[in-house]
């Protein structure tokens, strides 16, 4: 699981009012309140090529190797130089949930049960140094992500493709994979284990990235690798500290309808204090004016400050992402055990106050279902245990008389240390005193973020009732519920997500239905149901999805935020 790079914020309410004393810079334009996001930078003067883009971020842009990079359908710095088969539409809102062909003609043609997917190159495909990519490049770049020493990317093609569980990459073994197939320089063929209906998706990972063979020098293949994208690798300082990306004269935009590269060159600087993006951004002086972040939001007391100035309002961009926080249950220990028990504290929560301790309703929206309330995920609204806005302690009274304990309980809340919004102190003691109104002590075991995860992820030591929180990685339901209440993926020796141990064989034979199926509307259909059947057993309490909120520089253009990552689309950005 992973998301957008969204770290906890730390508050920078002091630098921001300082910004704001001094008079705010005029806006790029008015904020386009598109339904689900905002979208700055759509002023009246039509963006042009030309310029340079800074990009300020607090972490690092390491590991710039397709095969270790962990991202999905682009929108962020690595989707400039790295095309794959296919990726995602690059639109705002809801629009920028679907997959559209990239290096390929298509998003895939799969054979009748979904077990085998063909894929077609487009004409004029060329690297940056004007050789053409072919579908053995492709087929090369995926192989070399099975190697032990370019670990870090998504696992799902070592699970999905025949033999993929066993092949340790082409330094090992260089006859390849079989499953793969490339009858010709233009055709790619994958052979897999059961049905996937979603591979399009797969296919926007950095995984599906050509890889000339004769350019390989494996670790330090991330030092200069080679484009197949708008933009080329000129310098990488510090492990991705400091990435200079330029032009590639070779990259022909009649190939790429999504990538609309504006600017001339791309300055990414990383490793900076949060607050003081923050400040530069709203300041806007210098090269900053055209400088963006992937991975800095606001906080409650800066947003508070920039509401005040509506220029500076008209520079926030909101983006949605499919994420979940939740209470977690583990059914293995007591009193979990019960289900009344369980029922009874999705009665006694209090939204109202967890939204606001994360935040508040601009950063946060209430959840009643496991799924994001998107309609690429197959959202179906349900809602087992009404508590209203701020619970009904009463009703969780009363099921806790029925389950054993009139006289109510006493339990322990795991959650981590760290200040992240989704299971931090604040979560937590919101929860504890929601709780409390329902006569259910709750006693608080906060851990720094590396043991509250090995504690979480465990099957043999993961507690009976503790914060998590679940993201997709891509707008679809199988990789949301799939991972979280598929029996199958129950892992006793490693990360185990299914934090309820749930194995019914009706949920697992469901899931294998859904993923037959190419059409995915009727699979999110289906995804959406299966979420409703599955939220009646109170196996989690789905608390709130976040909603992100991030500045950009005056000198801005052309903002576009899509429902697949819930962040600013580099690839769409001008800055003249």
């Amino acid at each position: 699981m992973r998301q957008p790079s969204v770290i906890s914020r730390r508050v920078a309410a002091a630098a921001v009012s300082v910004v704001l004393a001094s008079g705010a810079a005029a806006c790029a334009g008015p904020e386009d309140a598109g339904a689900k996001s905002g979208t700055p930078g759509k002023g009246s003067a039509a963006p042009q090529k030309g310029g340079t883009l800074t990009v300020l971020n607090a972490e690092a842009q390491t590991d710039f190797d397709p095969a270790r990079l962990y991202t999905s359908g682009g929108g962020n710095v690595p989707s400039l130089v790295f095309r794959t088969l296919t990726t995602r539409n690059r639109e705002a809102g809801a629009a920028g949930t679907q997959v559209v062909p990239d290096l390929a003609t298509d998003i895939g043609r799969p054979n009748k049960d979904a077990t085998e997917w063909t894929y077609t190159l487009k004409d004029g495909l060329k690297f940056e140094d004007g050789t053409p990519i072919t579908s053995a490049d492709v087929k090369y770049g995926i192989e070399r992500s099975f190697a032990a020493e370019l670990s870090g990317g998504a696992p799902y093609l070592r699970d999905w493709l025949i033999g993929g569980d066993t092949y340790q990459g082409p330094y090992k073994d260089p006859k390849g994979l079989a499953s793969i197939v490339t009858p010709d320089p233009k055709t790619i063929v994958f052979k897999l284990k059961k049905p996937e209906g979603e591979f399009p998706f797969v296919a926007t990972q950095t995984q599906f990235a050509p890889v000339p063979k004769a350019k390989d020098k494996g670790a330090k293949y991330e030092e200069h690798p080679v484009s197949s994208g708008p933009y080329k690798v000129v310098s990488n300082e510090n492990d991705g500290e400091r990435l200079v990306l330029e032009r590639n004269e070779h990259w022909d935009p009649k190939t790429d309808e999504e990538r609309k590269a504006y600017p001339d060159k791309i300055d990414v600087r990383s490793g900076l204090d949060e607050a003081v993006i923050n400040q530069r951004l709203a300041t806007s002086s210098g090269a900053d004016a055209a400088a963006v972040t992937t991975d800095t939001n606001l906080g409650p007391a800066e947003l508070a400050q920039i509401g005040s100035d509506k220029a500076l309002a008209d520079r926030v961009g909101t983006g949605h992402f499919g994420f979940t926080n939740y209470i977690a249950f583990n059914p293995k220990v007591k009193p979990f055990d019960n289900p009344k028990v369980r029922q009874a504290i999705s009665y006694a929560v209090n939204r109202t106050s967890v939204v606001n301790a994360a935040g508040g309703s601009s950063l946060a929206e209430p959840a009643t279902t496991f799924l994001p309330e998107q309609k690429a995920f197959g959202f179906t609204p349900y809602d087992h245990f009404p508590a209203g806005k701020t619970g009904d302690p009463e009703k969780a009274k009363q099921l806790l008389k029925e389950a054993g304990f009139p006289g109510g309980l006493t339990v322990t809340l795991l959650h981590s240390t760290a200040q992240n919004r989704a299971t931090s102190p604040e979560i937590a003691t919101a929860v504890q005193e929601a709780l409390g109104k329902a006569g259910i002590t709750v006693k608080l075991d906060g851990q720094e973020p590396n043991s509250f995860n090995e504690k979480r992820w465990s099957v043999k030591d993961a507690p009976g009732f503790f914060l998590s929180r679940w993201g997709a990685d891509w707008p679809a339901g199988g990789p949301f519920l799939a991972p979280i209440f598929d029996g199958r993926q129950i892992v006793t020796n490693g990360s185990n997500y299914n934090h309820a141990q749930l194995n019914d064989p009706a949920v697992n034979k469901e899931i294998d239905e859904i993923n037959k199926l190419t059409d995915l509307k009727a699979a999110a259909a289906r995804w959406g149901a299966l979420d409703k059947k599955i939220g009646e057993q109170a196996l989690d309490v789905p608390l709130f999805h976040p909603v992100y909120k991030r500045l950009v520089g005056k000198n801005v253009k052309n903002v576009v935020i899509s429902d697949w990552t819930g962040v600013l689309d580099v690839s769409q950005v001008a800055v003249k």
